[in-house]
């Protein structure tokens, strides 16, 4: 498992946990579990599988951090009391802006690259551009 409930105490106070969790520890799996299916999304170019089965010090740190704030943002949406939402917000906002970056190739983790389909390519990423315009007057 890529990122365990447990872990999620470096993020969220034990008590607020308990708390908005009512004791279900299902819930917070199930905000791990969206954080990851998230992330996944934009990290399309990548082995996700390998990436996401990871365990321990095998995990990307900065990819494991903005998994955990994203979790923790889908966790705390239950929550009604403003215990920190602005900065989980912020947070969560810079997690996706990373993923973006990553996405369009401004970012280069150290990721395993995704492993090639039968007849070439990589899970159907394509990539594409140009140069930019050239303004010739006459």
């Amino acid at each position: 498992m890529f990122l365990s409930a447990a872990e999620m105490k470096t993020h969220l106070y034990a008590e607020n946990i308990e708390a908005i969790s009512r004791g279900d520890g299902a819930i917070m799996e199930a905000a791990i579990d969206a954080a990851i299916a998230e992330m996944e999304g934009y990290l399309r170019a990548f082995d996700t599988e390998s990436i996401f089965a990871a365990t321990g010090k095998e995990r990307n740190a900065l990819l494991l951090l903005f998994a955990k704030d994203i979790a923790a943002w889908h966790f705390l949406v239950l929550c009604n009391a403003g215990g920190g939402m602005e900065l989980r917000q912020d947070r969560y906002d810079r997690s996706i802006a990373w993923l973006r970056a990553v996405q369009k190739g401004d970012v280069v983790p150290s990721l395993p690259p995704a492993p090639e389909e039968e007849g070439g390519g990589a899970k159907g990423i394509i990539k594409f551009g140009s140069n930019p315009p050239r303004g010739n007057h006459f």
